[in-house]
């Protein structure tokens, strides 16, 4: 379960395109907050044991031909049984009508039900995406989010190091801005997070000296996304001349977000440096990486120097602001 958050019943039936059929109030009121959903096979035999009736029920031909086996009445009490722990809806699969032992059990226990015309399969997939993308664990930082030949790269530094002025660069270029100044990160699962803006800044970036300006009006909307997954992190730090920063890119460094590792590298600025050209390079190079090519592995082999296994280890660093 997703504890703090919630999404409301509306959001879900307008986003999935489902059709209510009973609504003892108003949708916009019956507030979702657990990210797993179930289907009562058990249930239905009188099993109740681990039943969590936080979860949104779903309905599909298995339940529905089970239930058939039997007569009005004891299709009544088998719904009750179900129905009167106060499960936050339920959803009824590949557009089956509501039935009167289901319509009076909802009444009598107050239970949305609502009609798909999915099949449970497909349902169940996107009710589950859905839940959890809006009830993922989240935090909001500073920072800049883009996305570079298909790679989300949170780029993070001191104020004033160029963050914006690079995103706006790389969006000339032809890449697109998710977030600027605060990037709200979500955990969609144990390996992947995804980031986007808050909704009252979408698409401003402020960029000192100009003042505060609309990406989308100004460069179109091919140059904006909503959300995109977070790949790498890319540290922009001004130059510190007595620091040796890696010039072979064997030491793996990673920064845990949400309990997630993600590979970050640091760029230094200074006058000169053209960092838009340099995050291309190293989004391109990070995606190699992923495919499983190290180009200094490749350089070092070439040369027919040993590589020391330590260097390429991975290491957690702390370069949130």
């Amino acid at each position: 379960m997703a504890a703090g958050y919630s999404v409301s019943l509306k959001k879900i039936i307008d986003d999935l395109s489902l059709i209510p059929l009973y609504m003892p109030e108003d949708a916009s009121n019956i507030m979702i907050t657990n990210n797993n959903i179930s289907r009562p096979g058990l249930q239905l035999t009188g099993y109740f044991d681990f039943f969590d009736k936080t979860r949104i029920l779903v309905f599909g031909n298995t339940e529905f031909t089970y239930l058939s086996r039997f007569g009005a009445e004891q299709q009544q009490h088998v719904i009750n049984s179900i129905l009167r722990f106060g499960p936050p809806a339920v959803i009824l699969c590949r557009s089956y009508e509501l039935n009167d032992a289901m319509m009076n059990s909802a009444k009598e226990h107050n239970i949305p039900i609502i009609q798909s015309t999915d099949t449970t399969s497909s349902l169940t997939a996107g009710l589950v995406t859905l839940l959890s993308r809006e009830l993922a664990p989240r935090i909001t930082r500073h920072g800049v989010l883009v996305e570079v030949y298909g790679e989300g790269c949170l780029i993070i530094g001191d104020s004033g190091v160029g963050k914006s002025e690079t995103a706006i660069e790389l969006m000339k270029r032809g890449h697109r801005l998710i977030a600027d100044d605060a990037v709200e990160i979500r955990k969609i699962d144990n390996h992947t997070l995804m980031g986007q803006s808050p909704q009252n800044i979408r698409h401003f970036v402020e960029l000192r000296g100009v003042g505060i300006i609309n990406a989308r009006n100004l460069f179109g909307v091919g140059s904006i996304k909503l959300s995109e997954k977070i790949d790498m992190v890319i540290n922009l730090e001004l130059w510190d001349g007595k620091k040796a920063y890696d010039r072979m890119g064997l030491e793996n460094e990673y920064m845990e977000i949400l309990g997630i590792d993600i590979p970050i590298v640091t760029i230094p600025v200074k006058p000169g440096r053209n960092l838009s050209n340099i995050i291309e390079v190293a989004a391109m190079n990070n995606r190699q990486k992923k495919m499983g090519y190290n180009a200094a592995q490749d350089l070092l082999t070439s040369l027919g120097m040993e590589i020391d296994e330590e260097l390429i280890e991975k290491r957690i660093v702390d370069n949130w602001e």
